[in-house]
């Protein structure tokens, strides 16, 4: 083997190693994690020159400047947990979960069309307006709310709103990709939409799989996840097309709930009339670990959804009045230290904040209990130990492959494959997620050699610009500390290698399917 093909190899083998461990061994994501990270910055020293005199650390002070960049990173997604954990948790004790699971009934008697409501729109409406992470931590409690399995809640809303990662909360990754190439967002935007319009419904088949096999039969439920598909992609495909990156999950969430939504009103005198024998849950919802569920309180539905409903308004708000958005995006909390490791956050444009204040709110208008608020509080921060160990480890594992060129060698090593690169360019998108937990940092990472090998191979930039937008949504299906941060909603901590094995086969088709559809759209 060459020495190139070795150092590919090498960097390599952190990925290699924390998919084994999670998937093969069945280890928790901290214990593969802290496993991971130990070898890897083991191999950015001896291999990589991590710490070396090209460097201004060195190989101790370098370690410790990627830890402050894990901690601080690992910091800002549970502060998304965090507050939806106390969501959920505040939304059992007061009984407005049960609540909720009733008015899903009223929309339609068959809870798996109540499930798909969720996964699939609600999921990708958060996807549009927040990002984050906000999704799942959201979407999944509700599921489990709503009588699905934790598994299966964490897997539907990892796979749904995957579509709308490509352009993520308000355009970000795509206005990402404009600041490093001589495209506009409308016409990046152009280019990453057909990639999702055209396989998007690959995403739904996983989604109807998985709701499916949650409540013990998916007869009946693939006209209406056909239906949910087209009612989405559609109004995403023309918004992208004609208006540009900012609005297309957001909007096609919106207008497809509503869509969909009036369709099952006006279906909900048939009752049963699509649902299988097995469309009652396999298992009662029984909530997350800690929770006291209660019979559902009399409420109406706008104060059952109360925290929701805040948190949606809070989120329209902020992204989209211009004002507001521009004077919250205006504070920045951040570091750097004197060998260059760094962070920074924008405190209260965060998630975090919204969902804290959508907490408080919703708590407030549904008049819950002083002992009902400290419940969910407290029984929510234990949850986060493990959490933040294994997040940390994982980031830590992110940030060394970064700093000591890891990551680069690989994406470099793959732009060896010459006229073949469109089939891999969506792999090189989703392996900067899965190393990064972010389609926006992966933007920032192969944006340009995206670009210059397409250049360099003559074939037209446009097309592969969109297949790295495409592949930078599917590596959200597969990052491990998006997992982590997702199983945590859900009572799974320490079982993150069965949602990766879960989710990892629909990633594989999609990205596969993508670099065959990115082929033909390079031609």
């Amino acid at each position: 083997m060459s020495g190139t093909g070795m150092q590919a190899l090498l960097a390599a083998a952190p990925v290699l190693v924390v998919l084994v461990l999670m998937t093969v061994a069945g280890w928790s994501a901290a214990r593969a994690g802290i496993v991971t990270a130990v070898v890897t910055l083991v191999l950015a020293v001896s291999a990589f020159g991590f710490g070396g005199a090209a460097d201004p650390f060195t190989a101790w002070s370098g370690s410790a400047g990627v830890l402050a960049e894990a901690s601080f990173i690992a910091l800002t997604v549970v502060g998304i947990i965090g507050p939806a954990l106390g969501i959920h948790h505040l939304q059992q004790r007061t009984g407005a979960a049960l609540r909720l699971r009733s008015g899903l009934a009223r929309l339609h008697p068959d809870p798996r069309l109540g499930a798909l409501l969720v996964a699939w729109f609600f999921a990708l409406f958060l996807e549009g307006a927040a990002g984050f992470g906000t999704p799942v931590a959201l979407a999944a409690p509700f599921l489990v709310a709503a009588g699905m399995p934790p598994l299966h809640a964490v897997t539907a809303a990892m796979i749904g709103h995957a579509a709308g990662v490509s352009f993520g909360a308000v355009g970000t990754p795509v206005l990402a990709q404009t600041a490093l190439v001589d495209f506009t967002g409308a016409e990046l935007a152009r280019a990453t939409v057909p990639y999702h319009v055209v396989l998007g419904g690959v995403l739904m088949a996983a989604v109807v799989l998985t709701v499916g096999r949650a409540f013990g039969d998916a007869r009946g439920l693939w006209a209406w996840g056909a239906f949910a598909a087209a009612a989405f992609l559609v109004p995403y495909g023309a918004i992208a097309a004609f208006v540009g990156p900012e609005l297309p999950t957001l909007g096609g969430a919106l207008v497809g709930f509503s869509v969909f939504a009036l369709v099952l009103v006006r279906r909900r005198g048939r009752i049963g009339a699509e649902a299988g024998p097995g469309a009652a849950p396999r298992a009662a919802a029984g909530g997350l670990p800690g929770a006291e569920p209660v019979e559902a309180r009399e409420m109406p539905m706008v104060l059952a959804a109360a925290p929701y409903l805040v948190l949606v308004a809070l989120v329209l708000a902020t992204r989209l009045v211009p004002p507001l958005r521009d004077a919250l995006r205006g504070v920045v909390l951040e570091w750097e230290t004197a060998t260059g490791f760094s962070g920074s956050v924008l405190p209260l444009f965060h998630p975090a904040v919204l969902l804290t204040a959508a907490f408080v709110i919703g708590a407030l208008l549904q008049r819950a209990s002083g002992r009902e608020i400290r419940g969910a509080f407290v029984v929510a921060t234990r949850q986060l130990g493990p959490v933040v160990v294994a997040l940390v480890a994982m980031v830590t594992i992110a940030r060394t492959m970064s700093h000591a060129g890891m990551t680069d060698e690989l994406a470099y090593a793959a732009a060896g494959a010459g006229a073949a690169w469109p089939l891999v360019a969506p792999a090189v998108g989703a392996f900067g997620t899965f190393v990064t937990g972010s389609a926006t940092a992966s933007n920032v990472l192969f944006t340009e050699l995206q670009a210059t090998t397409a250049e360099a191979v003559d074939l037209p930039v446009l097309p592969l610009l969109g297949a790295q937008g495409f592949g930078a949504a599917v590596g959200n299906l597969i990052c491990p500390h998006n997992i982590v941060a997702a199983v945590a909603t859900v009572g799974l901590t320490g079982q993150e290698g069965r949602v990766l094995r879960s989710t990892f086969p629909t990633a594989a088709i999609y990205v596969v399917l993508g670099g065959v559809l990115a082929l033909l759209l390079a031609r």
